[in-house]
């Protein structure tokens, strides 16, 4: 909306640029579509009478009627470039979009190609065990002290790029993030979980890394990226519901180029 009320005020300043207004010395003023100076006389088009027409040069004030073309011309100038900028962003967000895949899952760009980070198989461990962690059916809450955890130390899905900025389609309302893994004893640990006595509470404590969001689509598409450049480490991109015990994981490690 704001776009097309900026287009149509250009449209107008561009029309009322058009039509000029020639300025006489005694404070009057010929609304004209353009003039020129030929000697001792003024010559112009009027607006008014659609004729051509002609008056002494010293009955005009050129210097008002010139200045304030020139500012006319600057302002049609600069709120030109608004429009073409905000038209240049919505025309590479589309770019952006049409380029992610619609199926929900997480993805990032790298050269130039969209690439998708499979979903990994978490665990929760608690003092019966470890269970592998269904979405759709999350695991029964047993009081006491559990983690969320992955196989191994490191992820397979190594990123140069600290500042990774990623895309990811939601499969449901639900809160979305990139949290930092403590990898320890062949295992990352995602995120600590206490499940309170009698209530059942379940608080998640995940390492959660401060990132930007922007929504891209109506239907769940969003960007992240964090706001400061990931130190070198096991991350994850998630989405959960808090208290669900339901978070899918997508793993990745943070490996500067040059880094061993």
């Amino acid at each position: 909306m704001r776009r097309a009320l900026i287009a149509l005020f250009v449209l107008a300043l561009a029309a009322f640029a058009a039509n000029i207004k020639l300025y006489l010395k005694d404070g009057g003023f010929h609304l004209v579509r353009e003039y020129r100076v030929e000697t001792d006389h003024v010559r112009y088009y009027s607006v008014e009478r659609s004729e051509w027409e002609e008056m002494p040069l010293d009955l005009v004030d050129l210097k008002r009627t010139e200045s304030e073309v020139a500012e006319h011309q600057t302002q049609l100038a600069e709120e030109s470039k608004v429009v073409a900028e905000e038209e240049k962003a919505v025309h590479e967000a589309r770019a952006e979009v049409a380029k992610i895949p619609s199926d929900p899952g997480v993805y990032y760009v790298e050269d130039n190609t969209v690439k998708p980070i499979k979903v990994a198989e978490s665990k929760v461990h608690n003092n019966k065990g470890r269970t592998v962690l269904q979405v759709l059916s999350p695991i029964p809450a047993v009081s006491g002290k559990a983690t969320l955890e992955l196989d191994g130390l490191h992820s397979k899905n190594i990123l140069g790029n600290p500042e990774q900025e990623f895309y990811i389609q939601l499969s449901a309302e639900e809160r979305f993030g990139i949290v930092k893994l403590t990898p320890e004893h062949g295992i990352r640990i995602v995120e600590k979980i206490t499940i309170v006595p009698i209530t059942k509470e379940v608080i998640e404590e995940p390492i959660e890394v401060q990132v930007f969001r922007k929504q891209m689509t109506q239907d769940g598409l969003y960007k992240l990226w964090p706001m400061k450049p990931m130190e070198p480490g096991e991350y994850a991109v998630v989405q959960f519901t808090t208290g669900k015990t339901n978070m899918q994981v997508w793993d990745f490690a943070i490996k500067p180029t040059g880094k061993s």
